[in-house]
């Protein structure tokens, strides 16, 4: 059997109170609409068709390759918005699941499962229920004696007997795809809402003598729908626990799992240890035996095996085998750190490459620079990179020496095992095995505190 899948993501989202369109807002790294998308393709659909209205631009873009559209001009309430998918699925045998954009909890599992048991049943529609400790504002399933599905009724059109009723529509339903369009043209908007519902097409069904039935899922979190910041919080909490658990299994130590926030696309090898307070987020990569301590706040970064990260922020940055970082150190975007290389505390680093074994140890900027391997680089030590038009490089070789509190003015070269003293301004070359030094002479003031003691109060005697 054919399968495809319709996704409401046309409704606006006051309750949000955002700029952004709500099915765009992020659950750990991810549009909700992306989860949902994702979820669905992975049980290899035929046919993906996302409903979009308002921002429909914004959404097709977050969906590109993944989905086809749909535009429902008129948010005139579901019926009307799966009817707006006719043209790339009306006609077509198989079954169709829909699916709302704000519920990005689901899992392919539970998809899964709604399609095998609709086909099992032989049901022209499945809708999937789940049972609420609290079922207000979800609509109620009502069943007859034998325990059939008779109808779904919406919060504001329940009498007080129908509201009592603890088991609800997630929103997910399995239709027999071409009774489903037939059905949609004889959904009317005779309700409190004035709107074409999609629930109504069950009683439709029944009405004309088809089997309507309903797959109850275990997992009552997965159905939470996002409506506002309070449920955005909600689900990104129930996600995290999730992720948080999967790296588990995988042999990632976690000090404190509910205070990690880890988004739903990173990498995390075996025995790598993650402490409190720590952010990880975008498509970072992180080896084995790492430590990543209180604190640390990693995006896009690809990070090796055998690494430290003490309470720093690395951004699109590189850190190979057997190096560490930190604490209070910064890797900004095309920072490259080297095999064995040591970025210690205070230390910002920003396109630019740092060799193997060199060592940065605190207090420094690298900007737009490469330094070769077992380069030492002092405490204090300046590259200054921008003229106030444009940025230059700086190239230091193998095994030089930069003292501390040094400015090295680019475009300049040091050469392998060259010498930078301390305290010098370095605006030209350094050729191979020379000192450079660039700083005033030395001149002491001989007895200088009692002349200067002359002029001033007997305090300073």
């Amino acid at each position: 059997m054919k399968k495809f899948v319709v996704v409401l993501a046309a409704g606006k989202g006051t309750r949000m109170k955002s700029k952004l369109y709500k099915v765009l807002h992020q659950v750990c790294g991810k549009a909700m609409v992306e989860h949902v998308v994702e979820a669905a393709q992975a049980i290899n659909p035929d046919k993906i068709v996302t409903v979009v209205g308002n921002g429909a631009e914004e959404v097709e873009k977050v969906l590109d390759g993944k989905s086809e559209f749909a535009l429902q001009k008129e948010q005139l309430g579901t019926g009307d918005a799966v009817l707006t998918a006719q043209e790339q699925l009306a006609g077509q045998d198989g079954a169709t699941l829909v699916i709302t954009g704000d519920t990005p909890l689901f899992t392919s599992q539970t998809f899964q499962s709604l399609f095998d048991y609709h086909q099992k049943k032989g049901n022209a529609a499945t809708v999937l229920t789940a049972q609420a400790p609290n079922p207000y504002g979800y609509g109620r399933i009502i069943r007859d004696d034998q325990d059939n599905v008779l109808r779904i009724v919406e919060q504001k059109d329940g009498n007080l007997e129908e509201l009592k009723i603890k088991e609800i529509n997630t929103g997910v339903f399995c239709f027999d795809n071409q009774k489903l369009f037939s059905a949609l043209k004889q959904v009317t908007n005779h309700n409190a809402q004035g709107e074409y519902y999609l629930t109504d097409v069950l009683e439709i069904l029944r009405n004309n003598g088809e089997r309507v039935g309903a797959y109850k899922m275990p997992d009552f979190s997965e159905s939470l729908g996002v409506n506002d910041r309070i449920a955005l919080a909600q689900a990104s909490k129930i996600m995290q626990k999730r992720i948080n658990e999967e790296h588990m299994r995988n042999g990632v130590t976690f000090v404190d799992p509910a205070t990690a926030y880890i988004d739903t696309d990173v990498k995390i090898g075996n025995d790598t240890v993650i402490e409190a307070n720590v952010v990880i987020k975008g498509h970072t990569i992180i080896g084995s035996d790492c430590l990543i301590t209180s604190g640390s706040r990693i995006v896009d970064t690809k990070i090796g095996n055998d690494v430290t990260v003490t309470s720093s922020t690395l951004e699109q940055a590189q850190m190979d085998d057997h190096t560490d970082i930190g604490p209070n150190s910064h890797l900004r975007p095309r920072a490259i750190i080297r095999e064995g290389a040591h970025i210690g505390n205070f230390v910002e680093v920003k396109n630019a490459e740092i060799g193997q074994n060199s060592k940065v140890g605190h207090l420094t900027y690298v900007g737009d620079a490469t330094l070769g391997k077992d380069v030492n680089v002092g405490c204090g030590t300046i590259f200054a990179n921008y003229d106030g038009v444009q940025k230059d490089h700086t190239t230091v070789g193998d095994r030089a020496f930069i003292g501390s509190g040094a400015t090295l003015v680019a475009p300049v070269n040091v050469a392998d095992h060259a010498f930078v003293a301390a305290d010098s301004t370095i605006t030209k070359d350094v050729a191979k095995y020379d000192m450079a030094i660039a700083r005033g002479r030395q001149v002491n003031k001989p007895d200088y505190w009692h002349k200067l003691s002359l002029s001033k109060s007997e305090d300073w005697q």
